[in-house]
This record gives C-alpha cells, structure tokens and sequence, in this order.
C-alpha cells in the first residue's frame, strides 16, 4: 500500500512541469520586463508612469466603475437564483448543469459575437450599456455557482433553531442565511470582479472609443515592442489586485468558520 502511494506522487510531474512553463516562466518573463527599461537596465519608471499619468488612472477607475456596475447585476440576479436552486425540491442539479455547465462548453469569444449579433438586430449600438450587458452576460454563472455551493452546504439546522426561537422567514434570512452566504458572494464577486477590470474581448467587440478599460490599455502597451516594459508593470500591478482579492477570499474563510462556531 505504501508503495501504491508513493508511486502516485509521480502522477503530478506533468501538472508540475505545466505549471512551470506556462505559469511560472510567463510570470518571470513578466517580473523581468517590469522592473527594467528597454535597454534592460533596472529602473522602476514602468510603475512611475501608472501614478503619473492622470489618463491612466482615470481608465483604471473607469475599469473599476463598469466592472463593479455588472458585478452589481450579477450578484442582484444570481443570489435569488441560487436560493430558489438550494431549496427546491426538483431536480436542481439538472437545471444548474443547463445555467452553468453548458454556456461554458462555448468559446466565451463565440459567446460574445453571438450577442453582438443580437444588440445588431435589436438596434442596440456599441457602448458602454452593450459591455455591461455583455460582462453580465459571460460572468453571470461564475457569480451563481459559489452562491448556490455555499447555501447548499449550508446547516440547515442553523435555520430550525432560528424557527424555533421564534424568528420568521425574514428575520431568519437576514440573521442566519444572508451572513452564512457571504462566503460565496465574496467568492463570486471576487470571480466576476477581477476578470470583468482586465476584458479585452468585451471591450473590443461591443464597446466603442469610448469604452476603454485597463485590459484594452495593457495590450495596447504589450502590442508596441518598445513599451513592453510599460505594460509588464500595468500587468504585474493587476497581478497584484488578485493576490488581495484571493486574501480577502481567504479571511472571508476564516470569519464563515468563527461565524459557525458561534452560532
């Protein structure tokens, strides 16, 4: 049995090896470029220019606006879904599958010409509404399932004690269900967030020049040879957005745990 066992550890050495050139390397590659200038020499005017340029600024917060309006959406749209799907009693799973499983089998590029298409038929032009519907639309499910997870993994038992004590469907839902949950809106907003800050896709497809959002700005920068560094810096900057969003999922984590001990 002990050998079984340590015989599987090699199973990983491709997941190892993949992960090293295609993640470790890229991010390298990435450090290396933000932290030098053209000629190769360490300087750090690549961030300098993202806290002197106002322009730059103002598509970050631009990015940030657009993308917390269609996290907004998502959230106000997937959470009533997602408490419906946790406490049916039909087949849930099936539907989930059909909400969830089956948009992703279709390339997110597809998915996006598709409703261009639509907004061409009904007259809708290109603009910042045309993103918002289109952020809406490609992240929607990736708000949804950490919400469902989290309220079907829910304690029921949590909820017949708050009954039992008297407290009504409303008062349970704002004391027990809605703090319980917050994990995985935490979770879904965070997947919705930080992809919608940095599309490019999105943008390109059904906004016009007036949508320009922080992702449009860094394959602006890494399309010219001679601001590469530029644009590693912008990069590495977004890298360093998601690595505080994964600790705030993180502390999330540990306050779910601390809320469930007390009650």
């Amino acid at each position: 049995m002990k050998k079984l066992s340590f015989k599987q550890k090699y199973f990983a050495f491709p997941y190892a090896f993949l992960c090293v050139v295609f993640v470790v390397v890229p991010l390298l590659i990435m450090l290396y470029f933000a932290f030098t200038d053209f000629e190769g020499a360490f300087t750090m005017n690549n961030f300098m220019y993202f806290f002197t340029e106002s322009d730059t600024q103002n598509v970050l917060w631009r990015s940030i606006g657009i993308a917390a309006i269609a996290t907004v959406i998502c959230l106000l749209l997937a959470y009533p879904l997602a408490y419906f799907l946790a406490n049916s009693h039909f087949n849930k799973y099936a539907v989930l599958v059909v909400l969830f499983v089956t948009p992703m089998w279709i390339n997110s590029l597809l998915r996006t010409y598709a409703i261009r298409t639509l907004f061409e038929m009904i007259g809708l032009e290109r603009g910042t509404l045309a993103v918002i519907i289109g952020l809406v639309y490609d992240f929607f499910p990736f708000m949804l399932l950490p919400i469902y997870t989290t309220l079907s993994n829910m304690d029921k038992s949590y909820l017949e004690a708050s009954y039992d004590l008297g407290g009504g469907p409303l008062k349970s839902f704002t004391r027990v269900t809605l703090p319980l949950s917050v994990p995985g809106i935490v979770s879904g907003v965070l997947m919705v967030f930080m992809p919608a800050v940095s599309t490019i896709g999105i943008t390109e497809m059904l906004g016009n020049k007036d949508v320009y959002l922080f992702g449009n700005l860094i394959n602006d920068y890494l399309g010219e040879f001679y601001t590469w560094n530029i644009g590693a810096a912008y990069s590495f900057i977004m890298l360093i957005l998601i690595a505080a969003s994964m600790l705030i999922t993180n502390l999330f984590g540990k306050e779910e745990s601390s809320v469930g001990g007390a009650l």
